[in-house]
């Protein structure tokens, strides 16, 4: 049991990590060398990894999607998807897909001349599943060791750390005034019923004792 728990803890633990890491905002430090579209297909289980905006159909098979290609600072290629996420999830609300695409175009740059950029997107690029994260945004940076400090990861999890603290404040309360008063009072009952039982069998012992005793007064009477 004591692995199983730690194996469900572990299972769960991982599942939240990976769900926020896919969910929250990152930051690339990159240079814009190409921009594409392509047409995708969306029937298989894959279909996860792309958008669904309102304004398309949720039985539709495939669409053109727009592809902004990047080089990192370390001369690795990052490509990114550049889709709307309309009102669905994650709630980035994102409907300028065209204006991105329009400044990833206006911010290409070459090995010799670079531009940098930061990208903010959000997902995961998964080169064997064909999935690729999804730019929320694009803006100039002075080089490619400019620092970008995550201010809304931080609030997020500065938030979710108050809001966990008051729902487990709310549970200490609650578990105070209305769990515990119970327990004690079953605790109590279970007392009263042992002592109870205990008691009834000491009578019983008692009577049983005087029961032998009576019956040893007859086994020294002589017979008439």
């Amino acid at each position: 049991m004591k692995y199983a728990k730690w194996t469900i803890l572990t299972l769960l633990a991982l599942t939240v990590i990976g769900f926020f890491h896919y969910t929250l905002p990152q930051h690339d430090i990159v240079r814009v060398v190409n921009t594409y579209q392509e047409r995708q297909d969306l029937n298989d289980w894959t279909r996860i990894f792309w958008s669904s905006p309102d304004d398309q159909s949720g039985t539709l098979v495939n669409r053109d999607v727009q592809f902004i290609q990047t080089v990192k600072a370390n001369g690795k290629p990052m490509v990114y998807r550049n889709e709307d996420t309309s009102w669905s999830w994650p709630p980035y609300f994102k409907f300028d897909t065209a204006n991105l695409q329009t400044e990833a175009e206006d911010l290409k740059s070459t090995a010799a001349a670079p531009q940098w950029v930061s990208v903010t997107h959000y997902g995961w690029r998964i080169v064997y599943f064909s999935a690729f994260p999804n730019a929320i945004s694009i803006k100039p940076v002075d080089g490619p060791d400019a620092t970008i400090i995550p201010w809304f990861n931080i609030f997020f999890f500065v938030f979710l750390a108050v809001i966990l603290l008051v729902l487990r404040r709310m549970w200490l309360q609650f578990r105070e005034r209305s769990i515990d008063p119970v327990l004690e009072d079953m605790g109590e009952a279970w007392d009263g019923v042992e002592d109870r039982a205990d008691a009834a069998a000491g009578r019983a012992r008692g009577v049983w004792g005087r029961f032998r005793a009576w019956l040893g007064t007859w086994k020294g009477k002589p017979r008439p």
